[in-house]
């Protein structure tokens, strides 16, 4: 191409964790390809990088950030008796298109838009080629990130089970609408894996429009391998025994089964292992179970996962529904095999009994039994270098990123034809 493609990343959320940290070293990956790339986020993290563009820069801006965070999701105080997992509405958000970072792209490159960073509306004021990379299943549901066990979503929503709604027109159904009306009809759809694409293509929304499946990636020179005795000795873990570690942003969210990892305990021999915990967990549910545990709290630099994953047997990720799996692919590249659900996601991540263990969904007692294979398994260094190996040829940044510089190119090529 004459000049360097221009293309501008939306992603909302902070810069330094889950979701928009992945976002964040995708653009990182394609900078490395020659790409001129650059971020607008909400983020209150600008990571001294000068090719970030963030709102919350003074304390009013800020302030106001904050404020579009909690309108987002004010109209859900109208359904007293929901469900507490994520709702997102959609109705809040600046105009980006008066930024000059978005008259100057040729591409725009959505995320995850929500806490009030995007108005679904402003999105049929894009006059350029679109790409969403949908990092759950909010773009194709009338509010919800994790439909669970509802497939309203299939039929344009309404009497929405998490808001336990009982009415056909309710706030589901008016999002739902909104973005029916606003979304551009001629946008590039990707979905992290293939259930979430798979997904997409059963929906209202979404089912008539193509519908790419790229992977999630992390920048494996980021998350690598630690010595384990070392990792112990920083982590200040002295016990001897197997360490199972689980993360989560919250573990009271629904779908991401902590529960079912709770009751695999039951079938596990008690004294033989260690649990260690990042993220958000509940202390006075840990101390009924009667098994060793230490609680990380959260982490929120690379640093301290890679010494919680280095230092642990097995990493379990018991979600019954998750987009990807990106905590999964982070245990990988420390050398930590995963046992999880042979569902959604994490189903093709993981290769079983390779790199790890999948599980029957959704029985505890089948988590039980791959933690005890993983940790008993005679041969585990290979199991540790499988798992390292598949994230370097799958899962690098570098990789994913070629993949979306091809479909950029084919966009701006479609264009000017």
């Amino acid at each position: 191409m004459s000049r360097k493609l221009k293309i501008l990343h939306f992603v909302a959320g902070d810069l330094n964790g889950g979701a928009a940290r992945g976002a964040y070293w995708l653009h990182q990956g394609i900078q490395r390809l020659g790409v001129d790339s650059k971020v607008y986020s909400n983020s209150e993290s600008v990571l001294d990088d000068n090719s970030v563009i963030t709102l919350p820069r003074t304390k009013v801006a800020k302030l106001f950030n904050t404020l579009r965070v909690q309108l987002d999701s004010v109209l859900t105080l109208l359904y007293p008796k929901r469900v507490k997992n994520i709702f997102s509405t959609g109705l809040i958000g600046s105009d980006f298109t008066k930024l000059n970072a978005y008259k100057d792209a040729d591409i725009i490159h959505l995320h995850w838009i929500n806490s009030g960073f995007i108005n679904i509306k402003h999105l049929s004021k894009i006059d350029k080629p679109i790409v969403w990379t949908m990092r759950d299943m909010w773009p194709m549901t009338g509010g919800c990130h994790y439909s669970m066990a509802c497939d309203n979503f299939k039929t344009g929503c309404g009497n929405c089970l998490q808001l336990k709604s009982e009415q056909q027109y309710d706030l589901s159904r008016f999002i739902n609408y909104r973005k029916k009306k606003y979304i551009p009809k001629n946008i590039k759809l990707v979905g992290i894996s293939r259930w979430l694409t798979e997904q997409a293509k059963q929906s209202s929304l979404f089912k008539s429009f193509e519908i790419t499946t790229i992977s999630n990636a992390i920048n494996p020179e980021v998350f690598k391998p630690i010595k384990p005795d070392y990792a112990k000795e920083v982590l200040g873990i002295k016990a001897d025994k197997k360490i199972i570690l689980v993360g989560s942003t919250n573990s009271k969210d629904d779908y991401k089964g902590f529960g079912k990892f709770i009751e695999s305990l039951k079938f596990l021999d008690k004294e033989r292992y260690l649990l260690c915990f990042f993220g958000r967990v509940d202390n006075t549910e840990l101390k009924s179970l009667g098994i060793e545990y230490i609680s990380l709290g959260y982490l929120h630099d690379t640093i301290s996962l890679c010494l919680a994953y280095s230092s642990a047997d097995v990493f379990v990720a018991p979600s019954i529904m998750e987009a990807f799996g990106k905590t999964l692919i982070e245990s990988m590249a420390c050398g930590t095999p995963v046992v999880c659900f042979d569902a959604t996601g994490p189903k093709d991540i993981i290769s079983h009994k390779i790199d790890g263990f999948k599980a029957i969904p959704f029985e505890s007692e089948e988590m039980a039994k791959g933690i005890e294979w993983v940790t008993s398994y005679k041969n585990y260094s290979e199991l540790s270098e499988n798992a390292r190996d598949k994230v370097l040829r799958k899962f690098n940044t570098d990789v994913i990123a070629k993949e979306y510089l091809a479909m950029y190119e084919n966009l701006i090529s479609d264009e000017r034809e």
